[in-house]
This record gives C-alpha cells, structure tokens and sequence, in this order.
C-alpha cells in the first residue's frame, strides 16, 4: 500500500471544495448576470423602439397617412428595425431586415403588456447572429387640430439588436468571479500549506521525541508544545504510559531471564558436581545411591522449574474471550484442590477449612482456576505451623465473588508485598528447598487473575499470618445446590 500524507489530503480536500463551490458560484453568477443584462438590455430595445414610435410623422397627403421621418432615426449600424402602418404597409426598415415580421406564426413570443400599448420579445437569427426583437404597438395622431381631435393611425414596431454584446458583457462578468475565484482557490492552498506544516511542527517533535527511544535509552521527553497542545495531550499521556510499561516489561523479561539461567545454573552446578565427586575415586554401592538421589532431586527440580515457566508463558500468552462464560464451581474446584494437597497438609499437620456461600459460579475456566487455587493453597500449607487451619471462605459482595484464604504462618514483610508478583522473587534469600518454591507460584497467579478479569490482594503481617484475596464476577449460570 502507498504511503500518503495526511497534510496533502487536507489540502486537496479543502481545494476540491472551494472548487466546487467555486463553480457553483460560477454558475449562480452567470444566471443572475444574465438575467441582470437581459432585463437592462430589454429597457434599452424599448427605448429605442419608442424613438422610432416618435420618428412616425403625418404624411400630410390626402389620405391622412403616416410615415417615418429618416432625419429622427439615430440607430447603431448594426441593428435592425421595420416600422409598418395599421394595413401592413412598410413605412421603413433598416438595411439589414431580413423579413423578421414573416416569422410571427413561427415564432414563440414572450409577451409583457406595458400601459396601452403591446409589447413582446422574440429571438431570431441572422446572418449567423442572434438578436433580440421587441415588438410594440403604438398609435400616432394625424391632423389633430383640424377634425376634432385628430385621426389616430396604429403602428407595429419591430426592433432588434445583436445580444452579442449583453453575451461579452454577462461572460466578461462571470470571468471575473471566476478568476477571482482560482486567485482566492490558489492563495487558500499556498497558506493552507504554510500553516499546516505550521500546526504540524509538534506532532513532528513528538515524532522525533520518540524515535529516539530505544532498548538501551528509554528517556522520553515530550516536547512542551505538544504536550501544551489539547489534541496532542492525550497521544503524549498514552506514548508515555506505552512507554513506561514496555520499560518495565523489559526490564521484567531481563530479570526472569537472569533469575532464570541463575536457577537452572545453580541445579546443573549440582548435578554437575555430584557426578564429579562420584567419579573423582572409587565408592561404595551406598555412596553411589546417595550421589545419584542427589542428582534426581536436582533434575526434577530443573524440570519444575522449565514447567511453570512454561506454564507462565502459556497464560500469559492467551488472552480470555469474553463472550464465552464457563461457568465454573469455585466450591467444586477448590475441593478438589484441597483433595489433592491433603497428602502435603497431614505431613505438615496442617488442616484446610471450606466455608461460607458453596453456591458460586465464576466465569473462569475451571483448569485455570485450579491452577490459581492450587498455588495459593501450597503456599499456605508450606508456610503454616503445625495443628494450625488453613481457611477458605466464599463470599459474595455485589455482581463479585470473593474467594478468601487466610493462614497463621510466619507472613510476609511489608517490604517485600510490593514485590510478590515478580516472577522468581521470594522472601526467603536463602532458598531453601524446604518450601520447594521457585518463585514463579504468585506470578502465575497474578497472570491469571488478570486474564479473567479477577483481582488479587495479599495483606501480611510478619509472625501472624497472611489472607489473600480473590475476586471475579459472577456468572449468570444458575447455582449449583448446595
């Protein structure tokens, strides 16, 4: 797909319409123009069809005629008229009539009665040109003093000029608007472009600000003008929040790596030094058991530690559907679960406690869940005193299920709650195989919580005990009896 810039389709945008609007304008302009020319171009076919009315004189003759006076006749060159009387005889015409009144059943007149007197406009051409035609009925008086009043003769009028002229003067008009128009369209692009690449600036700092972020230089400062900027704020909070999470996961892949090699270096030093002092002279059958149950041990711990990492990266690396509900028995589960670390809680001589509402359901999936509850529930058996009572109590408080799990153990210190969820953190530094823990137990719990849209608390207090703190929404299944 081509690349294309943001700045020249804005530009184009706005020129294509003020093109557009242009020619409409255009358009608009050149009816109104022509109407306006038309309607002065028609005032002036009536005056000059009312100076030849007023150029019809008395033929002073027997029959009480009328005739027109060529000395009152001041006409351009190329306009054309014919005057005729009452019975159709031609008191005069122009050089150039071409025989217009024969037109008159033909031709589509467009009547306006003005006083008493008819006038009409029609269009013909000649010779290649179009003119515009008036026709107006008038009435002269001859011998008005002689027999009372006068004899009143009726006269057809027929002028017409060129509308070459209105045609230059409507499209000299429109012309100009349109020129007006492309200067106005041209000016808009050149300072639409200037003030563009103006706007711009910030979001092309911005830009720069984080191109120069990288694995090894996470320092990103935004430029002030864009993070003064109301629409660039949100963008440079949400490159820096990115940021800051990418720093962190990092800096957390880094970590689990390093504390990763760390663990599994550590078995295979072991394994590796018990196979050497076990080659190193000759021994006894006794003293070969014990050095290869050394490295079994070591190997198994190795492969327990490849699996919750393996376990991690696979909850992690799915994302729950949120369209699907599950509908699983937390009750159901968590028994389950507390079944199969019965063995580890009568060694420990330690005792699990369910209570509160057996009535739940989330929407979890159930293999899911038992991971969760299984994690949580080691770590209070391994980290309770003996004949003391690991409790799990069901609540429900709202649209949430609430899943408690409280022991009496040693605790957590207030210090190291911040860091619990690391992966391959643990209180004990000394690491010692009592617990058995790698470290990886909370964070595939937290990893979970968050892929199913849950929340987990730990509270702690050193040599009293820690509760942690489950909750989920509820589905909408029906509850299973009690």
């Amino acid at each position: 797909m081509r690349p294309y810039s943001i700045t020249r389709r804005l530009i184009a945008t706005v020129l294509l319409i003020e093109l557009v609007s242009a020619i409409c304008f255009a358009g608009v302009a050149l009816v109104y123009e022509r109407h306006a020319h038309f309607r002065a171009f028609d005032v002036l076919l009536r005056g000059r069809a009312d100076s030849m009315l007023g150029a019809v004189q008395d033929a002073e003759d027997t029959n009480d005629n009328v005739m027109l006076d060529g000395t009152e006749i001041r006409t351009p060159p190329d306009d054309l008229y014919e005057v005729i009387d009452a019975s159709g005889r031609v008191l005069g015409r122009s050089a150039n009539w071409a025989g217009i009144a024969s037109f008159d059943g033909k031709i589509s007149w467009e009547s306006d009665r003005r006083g008493p007197r008819d006038e009409a406009f029609f269009q013909t051409n000649v010779d290649d040109r179009i003119y515009r035609v008036i026709r107006i009925e008038g009435t002269r008086i001859v011998d008005p003093g002689d027999k009372g009043g006068g004899i009143p003769r009726s006269v057809t009028i027929y002028y017409g000029s060129s509308v070459r002229r209105v045609w230059n003067a409507v499209l000299r008009a429109v012309g100009f608007y349109s020129i007006s128009s492309l200067v106005v369209l041209a000016t808009t692009g050149i300072l639409m472009s200037w003030l563009l690449n103006r706007g711009l600036a910030p979001v092309r700092d911005l830009a720069s600000a984080a191109s120069r972020v990288s694995v090894s230089s996470w320092t990103f400062r935004a430029p002030d003008e864009a993070r003064l900027t109301k629409e660039l704020a949100p963008l440079v909070a949400a490159l820096e929040g990115l940021l800051f999470g990418l720093r962190q996961s990092f800096e957390q892949e880094k970590r689990f790596l390093s504390d990763a090699a760390h663990e599994l270096k550590t078995s295979v030093a072991v394994v590796k030094s018990s196979i050497q002092l076990l080659g190193m002279k000759q021994r006894s059958l006794a003293d070969y058991q014990a050095g290869i149950e050394r490295c079994l041990t070591d190997c198994e711990r190795m492969e327990g530690i490849v699996a919750q990492m393996l376990t991690l990266a696979r909850v992690e690396g799915n994302e729950a559907s949120s369209t699907v509900d599950r509908h699983t028995d937390i009750l159901m589960c968590v028994q389950e679960v507390a079944a199969e670390l019965s063995t580890l809680a009568e060694a420990s001589q330690v005792s699990i406690a369910i209570q509160g509402d057996r009535t739940l359901m989330v929407n979890v999936e159930p293999d899911q869940f038992k991971l969760l509850c299984s994690n949580l529930l080691m770590n209070a058996v391994q980290h309770s005193p003996a004949h003391s009572t690991v409790t799990v109590e069901f609540m429900r408080t709202g649209d949430l299920a609430e899943v408690e799990i409280r022991d009496s153990g040693e605790g957590i210190a207030a210090e190291d709650l911040p860091h619990i969820f690391e992966r391959f953190w643990r209180s004990d530094p000394s690491r010692n195989r009592r617990t058995g823990g790698t470290g990886l137990g909370l964070a595939i719990c937290k990893a979970i919580v968050d892929r199913f849209g849950g929340k987990i608390e730990i509270k702690s207090e050193m040599n009293v005990g820690t509760t942690v703190l489950l909750r989920f929404p509820i589905s909408d299944a029906v509850p299973r009896s009690a």
